[in-house]
């Protein structure tokens, strides 16, 4: 899957850590429900943390289209948080 995440890049993230993703894109959506921001924040940078770690940087130069966009996490905490209301980021 490629991922990118605004104003970071792209990654190809291997299939093992999809479920991993699809998990927190879940806690997500749950805290976005009856959670605080600070665990919004905690968790949502997890999911980035999980993509730059596990994630294998597309140079910039190659064109691919993303399967999945993540906010930049300098974005402000309000429109982040409205990209996970519903089903969340990833389908599914």
């Amino acid at each position: 899957m490629i991922v990118r995440i605004l104003s970071d890049g792209q990654y190809w993230l291997d299939s093992e850590y999809l479920d991993r993703l699809n998990e927190i894109d879940n806690e997500l959506v749950s805290i976005v429900a009856s959670g605080t921001d600070d665990q919004f924040l905690h968790r949502f940078h997890q999911m980035i943390s999980l993509v730059r770690e596990h994630g294998r940087e597309i140079p910039e130069d190659e064109l691919a289209v993303s399967d999945l966009i993540l906010p930049d996490p300098a974005s402000h905490l309000e429109d982040i948080k409205r990209l996970f209301a519903g089903d969340g980021m990833i389908p599914g």
